[in-house]
């Protein structure tokens, strides 16, 4: 009986251990604490205003509250290098435009810039897609793509604005130049509001912009839209010609903006994020307001965005190289 007894006694004891044991091979439940989106520009800006959009709706669906940490520096370097060292765990994701993809390739060796966007994080969702806008000023700027190209061969002071060296304006700008054989000349600026200020004081000709950056100027009549980038005419700008309709069909980069983890996330989490995302990016009222920044709601599996930054870490690359672009 003693025997027997004993036997019950430990069969009872690992019966009890099992449940331990196999712990490890279960998803483990998502999200369990704060969620932290970090944006890695100021405050204010479309990345910014996106990513208060989604953690707003995020934080009524998955039951953990959704914050956006804005770590600006080194043209989105520094937020994106924070990110990609965070553990994988899906509650700290980074919020990012598609300027993360041209970043490293643009920043000078020494920077503590290290990271291929294609191979150091986890995608989770293609947010949105918005154009490129070359802008004039309306009245005594150039009316239309062909005059600012032809001021710009008679005239060395002809000048564009672009948020940043190194930014998707900036590149589109030099393949534009390029092929169409002028030199206007950049003006780098730190943001967008200085450089429609000096666009409609007339201190620099032209500025490749977003839409949503410049919407409260057009509606005004104050500012005159040249072209926008994009295989079909912009939803929200029907009347502004593309420029592959123009001839230069170079001049192609449509910019995105994604969110992403660290390396190594868990399938399992990864597909939660997805399908919230997913879920937010279907409301009319989301889409209303992305529209509102010129954004057009994109969605879909991780794939796709996993996709979009491969392609653009092959094509800025040799863009980058062939234009000399570096950021000083």
């Amino acid at each position: 009986m003693k025997l027997r007894l004993s036997r019950l006694s430990t069969a009872a004891a690992l019966a009890a251990l099992l449940p331990v044991a196999a712990a490890p091979t279960l998803a483990q439940p998502f999200p369990t604490k704060t969620i932290t989106m970090v944006v890695a520009y100021p405050a204010g800006g479309d990345t910014d205003v996106l990513a208060r959009i989604l953690a707003e709706k995020l934080t009524a669906r998955m039951g953990q509250r959704v914050i956006v940490d804005n770590r600006p520096g080194a043209s989105g370097a520094i937020g994106a290098a924070g990110v990609m060292r965070a553990a994988p765990d899906g509650h700290t994701l980074l919020l990012a435009p598609q300027t993360m993809a041209i970043t490293p390739l643009v920043l000078r060796l020494g920077t503590g810039v290290n990271y291929d966007p294609s191979k150091d994080f986890t995608p989770v969702a293609k947010l949105g897609i918005n154009p490129l806008l070359l802008l004039s000023r309306a009245g005594d700027g150039p009316r239309d793509l062909k005059q600012l190209i032809d001021m710009a061969r008679h005239d060395r002071t002809v000048s564009y604005a672009s948020p940043g060296i190194g930014s998707p304006m900036h590149v589109a700008a030099e393949v534009l130049n390029h092929d169409a054989g002028v030199q206007i000349r950049h003006v780098p600026y730190r943001g967008v509001a200085p450089a429609v200020v000096d666009l409609m004081g007339g201190q620099i000709t032209a500025a490749w912009l977003s839409p949503g950056a410049v919407a409260q100027q057009l509606g005004t009549g104050k500012l005159q839209p040249l072209a926008v980038s994009g295989e079909r005419r912009w939803p929200t700008l029907p009347q502004v010609p593309t420029f592959a309709e123009l001839g230069y069909k170079g001049v192609d980069i449509v910019p995105w903006y994604g969110l992403f983890g660290p390396k190594g996330m868990p399938a399992s989490t990864v597909a939660s994020l997805n399908h919230h995302v997913n879920e937010v990016l279907r409301l009319p009222d989301v889409a209303e307001k992305l529209r509102g920044l010129g954004i057009e709601p994109q969605g879909g599996e991780p794939d796709r965005l996993r996709e979009s930054v491969d392609a653009d870490w092959r094509s800025f690359s040799q863009r980058v190289k062939a234009f000399s672009i570096q950021a000083e």
